[in-house]
C-alpha cells in the first residue's frame, strides 16, 4: 500500500532524474559554446549596469529585473541595445 511518504520519495526521485538529465545535457555541450554563453551573459549584465550608471545623469534608467536581466544576459550587447531602444521609444 502506498503512503504519502512513498509519494514524496517518488517525487524526489523524479526530480533527481530530471536534474541529472539537465546536468548531462548542459555538460554535453561543447565547452566553446558554454564559454561563449557565459561571456555573453557577463558582458550583457555589466553593460546594463554601466548604462544605468551613465543614464542617471540623463534621467534614463533601465530597471534591472528578471526579464531585462535575461535579455541582457542571453543576447549580450545586442540585447542591451534592444532594451535601450525599447525604453526610448516606448
Amino acid at each position: 500500500m502506498l503512503t504519502s511518504d512513498m509519494f514524496q520519495y517518488i517525487g524526489y526521485f523524479l526530480i533527481a532524474i530530471l536534474g541529472l538529465y539537465v546536468l548531462v545535457k548542459v555538460f554535453s555541450w561543447p565547452l566553446k559554446i558554454l564559454f561563449k554563453l557565459i561571456i555573453n551573459a557577463v558582458l550583457g549584465v555589466v553593460l546594463l549596469v554601466i548604462v544605468n550608471l551613465i543614464g542617471k545623469y540623463f534621467s534614463f534608467s533601465i530597471g534591472i529585473n528578471a526579464i531585462t536581466a535575461l535579455i541582457a544576459g542571453f543576447f549580450g550587447i545586442p540585447g542591451v541595445i534592444f532594451l535601450i531602444i525599447f525604453k526610448l521609444f516606448l
